[in-house]
């Protein structure tokens, strides 16, 4: 029996621990394991609530700022039980929650430095719990972005973990954007303040751009055993220079990346999805979820200031309960850059959309949460256009609904590492509409499950995904067999956690059947 740690920010297995995609990777690609009969251990953060239900298990004792620091590790409950397959929290005070999803903190002024903090505190926990045997003997320890990078640099600098080179260290990539870099040192948030006993090899930890900085993101392509992009063509994407917003690419670590491509260290699989136990909505609840939801928000104080859109959300939401739309667009996403560049940047393009559903008796369906000046955006169309319902916020009841619903999805996204958002709306027989880029290229194939778009310029690219909606329409309005054809076909889809195991066991992990 193999013995596997997974150390992520989020783990959607356990409730309350979820901002993206990560969570979901981390919840399935357990359950693969297990199903082989090996063991998972699972931690993630506490963010000073998740460990309150938990069973205590032990002290970890560690050195950080020249001051010894006492974390908590707690064993959780599940939402459901797996043979082999344990999860945990580590508790530290200085270990907050954030205001994205309870888990990120956004520093606006300065860059990760709260999230950095609370990584650093508990990276070297969970290097101190594999020191001290808290999980048993380990053979791989699997890593998820820049969160948990740092247990690299203590394996390879810190005296006091070296048992940790015993082991194979796998390192996923799920969003090569977001990097960790803090400065080296004269900054309470700084590698020095809290490492001020180690060294400093400033060659092998810095930020190409930021000289004076760590690349946290950085680290753990460098000193993986195996470095895992979560889609095919998005690991072809990241070995090319970015050129935004034409080209998103390696985001300035290309150079990384290819060394360890050449070194045969960097691996591109797909994501998988769940086809087995999972949530279905009731057909005919997606308006009266809409309201349910809106109602549950304007209760919640911390939404006051948007207490009046919400009220007009749902009062446009009741035309529809008599009415029925002859067409449903729907998006479901966290508002930022990557996933709705093109309409903050092209609002008239999106209006454009909104005008050529209006003569098809169509509606757009949005819902989520983000970044401040996106919500403002989709807040202020929202008034201007009586067929775009935007929901602010979040419920799973309503996403399960929205998904189920809906006649084509849209996912415009800037770039994608892999995206689950379309294996989700293919597994309900809805045909996708995305740019042609990443692992989006890698599940949608136009014409046969979908439609796409791309372009060699921007306005190329703006032209094109004004045409594909345009042909989408047409088919759905004027070729009903071709149209339930590409139903089915993304129906019958199956991107399955088992097929990206058995290639994480024969790639990542170095472990043959």
């Amino acid at each position: 029996m193999n013995t596997f740690l997974f150390v992520a920010a989020e783990n959607d297995a356990i409730p309350d621990c979820k901002a993206g995609g990560m969570g979901d990777v981390v919840r399935d690609v357990p359950r693969q394991i297990s199903e082989r009969g090996d063991k998972v251990h699972v931690v993630v953060p506490s963010y000073s609530r998740l460990h309150q239900q938990g069973t205590f298990k032990t002290n970890l004792n560690f050195q950080l700022r020249g001051v010894t620091y006492t974390a908590e590790l707690y064993e959780v409950i599940p939402k459901k039980e797996f043979p082999n397959i344990y999860h945990y929290v580590i508790h530290h005070p200085e270990i907050e929650a954030g205001d994205i999803a309870h888990i990120y903190h956004d520093d606006p002024e300065e860059p990760f430095f709260t999230d950095a903090i609370k990584y650093f505190i508990f990276s070297t926990a969970v290097a101190e719990a594999i020191k001290k045997g808290s999980f048993g003997n380990l053979d791989i320890v699997h890593m998820h972005d820049w969160h948990s990078s740092l247990v690299l640099f203590l394996k390879e600098y810190h005296p006091a973990y070296q048992i940790l080179k015993r082991m194979r260290f796998v390192y996923s990539i799920h969003n090569l954007a977001i990097q960790g870099i803090r400065p080296f040192e004269d900054n309470y948030s700084s590698l020095k303040n809290w490492f001020p006993e180690i060294p400093l090899d400033y060659k092998r930890l810095r930020d190409y751009r930021y000289q004076d900085c760590i690349n946290l993101m950085a680290v753990g392509i460098r000193f993986a055993d195996a470095v895992h992009t979560v889609s095919p063509s998005y690991k072809e994407d990241v070995l090319k220079p970015s050129s935004p917003p034409e080209f998103i690419g390696g985001e300035g670590l290309e150079q990384d990346l290819l060394e360890a491509e050449n070194q045969g260290r960097l691996f591109g699989i797909l994501n998988g999805s769940n086809y087995n136990n999972i949530r279905t909505a009731d057909k005919g609840k997606l308006y009266r979820n809409t309201v349910k939801a809106l109602f549950s928000w304007l209760q919640e104080e911390s939404k006051q200031y948007k207490a009046h859109f919400l009220a007009h959300t749902g009062e446009k939401t009741m035309q529809y309960v008599d009415q029925r739309p002859a067409f449903i667009v729907s998006s479901v996403a966290r508002l930022t850059e990557q996933k709705f560049y093109f309409f903050k940047r092209s609002p008239d393009a999106f209006v454009e959309i909104l005008k050529k559903l209006e003569r098809v008796n169509g509606i757009f369906m949005l819902l989520g949460t983000g970044a401040p000046e996106y919500e403002e955006l989709f807040r202020q169309l929202s008034y201007e256009h009586k067929n775009f319902i935007f929901t602010n916020g979040q419920s799973e009841d309503l996403i399960d609904s929205i998904y189920l619903e809906s006649d084509l999805y849209f996912m415009p996204s800037l770039f994608e590492p892999c995206g689950i958002s379309q294996m989700l709306a293919m597994r309900n027989g809805n045909p996708c509409l995305v740019h042609h880029t990443g692992g989006l290229k890698d599940t949608v194939t136009p014409m046969k499950t979908g439609f796409s778009f791309d372009g060699d310029t921007y306005d190329e690219k703006i032209k094109n995904m004004l045409a594909s909606f345009d042909q989408a329409l047409d088919v759905y309005s004027n070729d009903k067999a071709l149209w339930k054809k590409i139903q089915s076909n993304a129906k019958k889809m199956r991107f399955t956690w088992k097929k990206s195991v058995d290639e994480y066991y024969k790639l990542l992990y170095s472990i043959s059947d």
